[in-house]
Parts: structure tokens; sequence; C-alpha cells
């Protein structure tokens, strides 16, 4: 498939993210409340964690999440494996994706789509397979990453265990630009709900 392929997104690839996240929202808004009240009775502080991430067209945006990990000041880190900067709900919160539940937000405002590659933070730095770390910006595909909307979910997301390199994850995501559709769109939403209500998300082998 030719890397313009990869430029265009399923003709009812946006109308399907207003509608699911707009009934998401609807559906969740319980949720919304408990998570907040969790955070906050925890370990006080913001409730809401904001970070800079790319977004379609080299834009940047801002997303939001329920905070899961204690404020560390240093620089961008994704958490890891049992990272024991994560609090005691933060964990059940990841477990179950509940803290992704404001980045609904962001599919409604056209930043983000339901299915997408990951929404790459900006300033992050990747290791790649010769040990040198660099940008995510200086990475052979990541203009092309950036013709398509970031996703809240996608085939890295699913699919691959949560302590893959960060680098091979860059590479899952070029090759759903390769294959994405309508039909596997809904596939990865559907394995999505699931893991969630299984509270898998944290795991290395999520067993569909």
């Amino acid at each position: 498939m030719t890397p313009r392929s990869r430029q265009r997104e399923p003709i009812l690839k946006r109308p399907l993210d207003i509608i699911l996240a707009a009934l998401g929202i609807a559906l969740s808004s319980p949720l919304w409340l408990i998570s907040a009240v969790l955070v906050l009775v925890d370990g006080g502080g913001p409730i809401f964690y904001r970070q800079e991430r790319w977004g379609r067209g080299a834009t940047t945006f801002w997303v939001s999440k329920f905070r899961t990990m204690r404020p560390s000041g240093g620089p961008v880190t994704p958490a890891g494996v049992d990272d024991p900067r994560v609090t005691k709900v933060g964990r059940v919160l990841r477990a179950m994706g509940l803290d992704e539940l404001p980045q609904l937000l962001s599919i409604l405002n056209g930043d983000m789509s339901l299915v997408g590659p990951r929404a790459l933070a900006v300033g992050e730095a990747v290791t790649v397979p010769s040990g040198a770390t660099t940008r995510y910006e200086d990475l052979p595909g990541f203009e092309e990453r950036l013709q398509v909307r970031p996703g809240l979910t996608g085939w890295a997301t699913v699919h691959l265990p949560k302590d893959v390199p960060a680098f091979d994850k860059f590479q899952a995501d070029l090759r759903y630009l390769d294959e994405q559709s309508l039909r596997l769109d809904l596939q990865l939403i559907g394995l999505s709900l699931w893991i969630s209500l299984r509270g898998r998300w944290e795991s290395r082998d999520k067993k569909f």
C-alpha cells in the first residue's frame, strides 16, 4: 500500500468518532465522578494530568487524564510495568482504562480519534535498536503518522505488551496506517472494551 493511502481516513471514521465519543461520555459520566473523588482522596493534588501531544498535521494539543502517578517534576517518561510512581487508585484506573476517559473530549474536539496511532508526547525521547536515544520527530515515518489523528486506542495499544520498547510500538503504528479500515477500527474498539471490562490493560499478556 502506498504512503499516500496512509494519509486517508475511512470516510465514516469521523462521524463514528463523534457518535461513539458522545455516547461514551454520557454512559460513563458516573465513572468520571467516582474516579475524580478516588484520585482526590488517594493523594490530594490535581485530579487531572495534562500533557502536550503531537496531533494531526504536526500540530500539538493537550490531553487530560485522571492522575494516576505522583508528580516527579522530571523529564517526560512513560510509566512502566509496576512503576513505583503509580498510586494505589492509579493502578485500578490504569488497569481498567478509566484514566483515559477525559480523552473522549479530545475526540469530540477533533484532536483525536477513537482508533489510530498512539498520541506521542512532545519532548519524549525514544531508544532506537542501536541503543541511541532520539526524539520521535527524528524517526523515519514520523511525518506520515501525523497525516491522521492519533487514537485513544490502536493496534499497538491493544496487541503489544506494555513493556515493549517505544520504538517497536512506533513501528506497529505505521503498520496500522497501511491496514486501516472501518472494519479494523471496530475490531480494535471491541477488543479495547473487552480488555477494560476485564481490567487487563496493565497486563503483559492481555489474553483475549
